[in-house]
C-alpha cells in the first residue's frame, strides 16, 4: 500500500463501528479503482468481532486505490481506500481506469506498453503499511531469511505463505515481491487456487494472462523438493501439530470475527461468573392455544407470533416481580448494579456464528410491540445486518434450543449479564392433568444465573414465575 500525499486525494480510514473494536475484516468491496462514488455510498462490507457492517464513503470523488484485498483484517484507523476529490478526481480517473477497466472478456486486449510509465496495478508493489494483519493461512518457517521475507509479504498480500522456489522451474517476473497480473487475472487465480508466483507468464513484459492461469490450473501439482530422499516419512507425534495435513480428511477454519469474539466471551464468562443452572418441566398446552388465537387476531396481523413471544413476555413479567435478577457484577467497584430497564437478548444462530442482539427497553413494550421487535430482530440477524449497537447493553437473554429438537441445556451467561433462560423443544407427552393422564404440550426450561449476585431462592422464584405464566397464560393480565 502506498501512502497518498496529494492534497486532492482523501484517505478513508477503517472506523470503529462499535465500542472498543480494534480491527475488522474486509468481506467485500462494492467499488473498484476508477469508479465514481458519492457521499454516503456504501463502498465495502466489513466484519467486526460483533457483526457485519456496511461502510459508506463520506465524500464525492473517484476511487483511486483499494489498499487491501477482500479477506484482509485491518486495524481501526488504517486507511483502506484512497479517493480523488475535487479537481483531482478527473485527473485520477484516467490513469486508474487504465489499470482496472479490463473486464474478463477484454482483460488481455490491452497490454501495458513497454516504453514509458506503466499503469499501476491494484495491489502492485511492496506494501509500506505498518498495519499488522492476521494471516489467512498457517505460516511456515522458511530456513533462509530471504524466504521468510517473501513468505511474510505473501501473507500480508492475502495469498498465504509463499511456496519455496524450485531452482529449475521458471518463475514469473515480480516487482515488489508480487507477480505482474491484472485484477481480473488475480481473481481468476484466486478462484482456481493457483499461486501466481508459480505461473510462467506469456504476456508482454512478464504479465501473467488468463491463459497462463488456466494452463497452470490444468497442470498436475509438482511435489516440493525434499532436502534429502526418504523412503518413508516419520509418523507425526500425537501431541504435535502437523506441518501439513490431508485436506480430504480434515478442514481447518480460521477462528476470527464473530466466532473468535464468541469464543473469548464464553471462556471469560464460564471462568469468571460462578454458574448455577436450575430446570423445570412445564405444561404449555394453554400457551400453545393462546399462540393460535393471537395469530387470528387482527391486532397481530403481519407480526411474528410464536411460543417465543409468550416466553419472552413471561420472562419480563418474572423480572418485574423479581427485579434483583436483572443486575450485573461490577468487579472493579465491588458493587451489584441493579438495572431498572430490561434489554432482552435473543440468541440467534447465523452463518457467521452465534450473535445475541437485544430488544432495547423490552420491559416497556406491549405484547404487539414486543412481537414486532422480535420479528425485526430475527429478520435482521438472518440477513447478517445486525449492527454492533444492537448487541451491546443486554441485561438478560433467552436462547431457544428447542428449535433444534433439543430438550434443554445449560446455557453460559453472556458477559455482564446475570441470567439466561434456555427453552427446550415443545413436545406432546403424557401428563397428569386434572387427575388423569392425558397428552399435553410439555417443555423444559433451564435458567443459568450468576451465583455471586443471584442466590438459589431468587433464581428459583424467577424460573417458577416463568413456568407459572406459561402454564396459565392468563396470569399475564394480572401480573403484568
Amino acid at each position: 500500500m502506498t501512502t497518498m500525499t496529494d492534497s486532492s486525494v482523501r484517505e478513508f480510514k477503517m472506523p470503529d463501528v462499535g465500542e472498543g473494536l480494534t480491527e475488522a475484516e474486509i468481506l467485500k468491496w462494492y467499488v473498484q479503482p476508477g469508479d465514481t462514488v458519492t457521499d454516503g455510498q456504501v463502498v465495502c462490507e466489513v466484519e467486526t468481532a460483533k457483526a457485519a457492517v456496511e461502510l459508506p464513503i463520506p465524500y464525492d470523488g473517484v476511487v483511486r486505490e483499494l489498499h487491501f484485498p477482500e479477506g484482509t483484517t485491518v486495524d481501526v484507523g488504517t486507511s483502506i481506500i484512497a479517493v480523488a476529490v475535487g479537481d483531482g478526481a478527473a485527473a485520477a480517473a484516467e490513469p486508474v481506469q487504465e489499470a482496472v477497466a479490463d473486464t474478463p472478456a477484454t482483460a488481455e486486449a490491452e497490454e501495458p506498453k513497454p516504453e514509458g510509465r506503466q499503469p499501476v496495478l491494484v495491489g502492485y508493489g511492496v506494501s509500506t503499511s505498518s498495519t499488522r494483519r492476521r494471516p489467512r493461512k498457517g505460516a511456515q518457517a522458511p530456513a533462509a531469511a530471504q524466504e521468510a521475507s517473501a513468505a511474510i509479504q505473501a501473507e500480508m498480500n492475502g495469498h498465504g505463505p509463499a511456496a519455496p522456489a524450485a531452482p529449475a522451474s521458471p518463475a514469473a517476473p515480480v516487482t515488489g515481491d508480487r507477480p505482474l497480473a491484472k485484477p481480473p487475472v488475480r481473481k481468476l487465480a484466486k478462484d482456481l487456487g493457483v499461486d501466481l508466483a508459480t505461473v510462467v507468464p506469456s504476456g508482454p513484459d512478464g504479465i501473467i494472462t488468463r491463459e497462463d492461469v488456466h494452463a497452470a490450473a490444468a497442470e498436475p501439482a509438482t511435489p516440493e523438493p525434499q532436502a534429502a530422499p526418504a523412503a518413508v516419512a516419520p509418523a507425526p507425534s500425537p501431541t504435535a501439530a502437523p506441518a501439513s495435513y490431508d485436506t480430504t480428511r480434515e478442514t481447518r477454519v480460521p477462528v476470527k470475527g464473530v466466532r473468535k469474539a464468541t469464543a473469548a466471551a464464553m471462556v471469560g464468562s464460564a471462568f469468571t461468573a460462578p454458574h448455577v443452572t436450575e430446570f423445570v418441566t412445564v405444561d404449555v398446552t394453554r400457551t400453545m392455544k393462546l399462540v393460535e388465537e393471537l395469530k387470528q387476531d387482527k391486532e397481530y396481523a403481519g407480526l411474528r407470533v410464536n411460543p417465543l413471544l409468550l416466553i419472552a413476555k413471561a420472562l419480563l413479567v418474572a423480572i418485574k416481580r423479581n427485579p434483583d435478577i436483572n443486575a450485573s457484577w461490577d468487579e472493579a467497584a465491588q458493587e451489584i448494579v441493579v438495572k431498572h430497564y430490561v434489554n432482552l437478548g435473543i440468541a440467534a444462530a447465523t452463518p457467521r456464528g452465534l450473535i445475541v442482539p437485544n430488544i432495547k427497553d423490552a420491559h416497556a413494550k406491549t405484547l404487539p410491540q414486543l412481537a414486532g421487535s422480535l420479528g425485526e430482530l430475527v429478520s435482521t440477524a438472518r440477513e447478517g445486518k445486525t449492527s454492533p449497537a444492537a448487541m451491546q447493553g443486554g441485561t438478560v437473554t433467552i436462547t431457544n434450543v428447542g428449535v433444534f429438537g433439543v430438550d434443554t441445556g445449560t446455557p453460559i451467561l453472556n458477559p455482564g449479564e446475570s441470567a439466561i433462560l434456555a427453552v427446550g423443544a415443545i413436545k406432546l407427552q403424557p401428563w397428569v392433568h386434572k387427575g388423569k393422564v392425558k397428552p399435553r404440550q410439555v417443555t423444559t426450561l433451564a435458567l443459568s444465573f450468576d451465583h455471586r449476585l443471584v442466590d438459589g431462592e431468587l433464581g428459583s422464584k424467577v424460573l417458577a414465575d416463568v413456568a407459572a405464566v406459561l402454564e396459565q397464560p392468563k396470569r399475564l393480565i394480572s401480573w403484568a
